[in-house]
């Protein structure tokens, strides 16, 4: 069979046994959401976690091209940091997702940035990566309180539930700072944060250091980094999705997994819950630099 002119070979091979969740499904659900998903995928570099026997078994992380990638998948010379280059991966239409789903692809990952200014970062992303300990109560009112810092700051922004058990609070920018700045910005917000309420927050990846908080993952803002990408699924056992909501709807979510495939083909029937956000013209100042680094305000 063929979708978006893809051909997929076991159509009906099952990725997500557990909740009978076949390679035709899944080539289905991006069919469905691409007019929402595309605009936040398409000229950014994307890492694939690949499950070729479904997610039961071991997967691995792709970022770079290879031996059996449709070429629906594009790729981009990028020049490292050592001054050598090797070619990454990017999906620009459906006909691409569609390919990196005949390669048993479960999660779309993205860069900050675009192919056209690799350097200049478009959003600002703090993954709240709860303790084990922590139930999901914690976790969304740990997004809230950033949320209001970062508005405090200048910086609105809008919540991803991850389909696992976090939350991304996400500043969309325009492309005024390098990654240098931003992560200098990133590192510093959570680092304050985590100096001001360390009962609560952690700016450390440390999982011994964890107990009882929430990490502020300030990670994802440099070049190379990524972060799963709105409305792919997650390679975890029901195949959840990494759904855009309000911050009115996270008032009320119960858990960050709670959407899977048969819910998002509903959801985005109804407005964007992140419309709004797409006329926002905001970046990181010098100000909001100055204010979150030793002896500011």
């Amino acid at each position: 069979m063929k979708i978006a002119g893809i051909a997929l070979s076991s159509p009906d091979k099952r990725l997500f046994p557990g909740v009978k969740v076949s390679k035709e499904d899944l080539a289905f659900h991006y069919e469905c959401v691409a007019f929402r998903m595309l605009p936040g995928l398409k000229k950014r570099l994307v890492s694939l976690v690949r499950c070729p026997d479904g997610v039961e078994e071991p997967c691995f992380f792709q970022r770079h091209g290879g031996k059996g990638m449709s070429d629906a998948v594009a790729r981009l010379a990028v020049r490292e940091k050592s001054g050598e280059e090797d070619e990454y991966l990017h999906i620009d239409d459906l006909p691409g997702v569609i390919a990196a789903v005949q390669l048993s692809t479960l999660e779309f990952h993205i860069w900050g940035s675009r192919i056209d200014r690799l350097d200049a970062p478009d959003r600002l992303v703090f993954d709240l990566d709860p303790d084990e300990s922590l139930d999901f109560t914690a976790v969304r009112s740990a997004a809230f309180v950033v949320r209001e810092r970062l508005s405090d700051l200048g910086l609105e922004t809008v919540p991803l539930l991850t389909g696992g058990k976090g939350i991304h609070v996400i500043a969309p920018l325009v492309r005024r700072r390098d990654w240098r700045d931003v992560k200098d910005f990133a590192r510093g917000f959570a680092t304050r944060l985590s100096r001001e309420d360390p009962a609560r927050f952690l700016a450390e990846a440390s999982k011994e250091k964890r107990e009882g908080r929430v990490f502020i993952d300030w990670l994802r803002n440099d070049r190379s980094a990524t972060a799963i990408a709105p409305y792919s699924t997650r390679a975890k056992p029901g195949a959840p999705v990494a759904t855009p909501v309000s911050w009115s709807e996270l008032e009320t979510v119960p858990a960050a997994n709670v959407f899977g495939l048969k819910d998002i083909r509903e959801r985005v029937k109804k407005t964007d819950p992140w419309e709004q956000s797409r006329t926002w013209r905001q970046s990181v100042t010098a100000s909001m630099l100055n204010a979150v680094t030793e002896g500011g305000d």
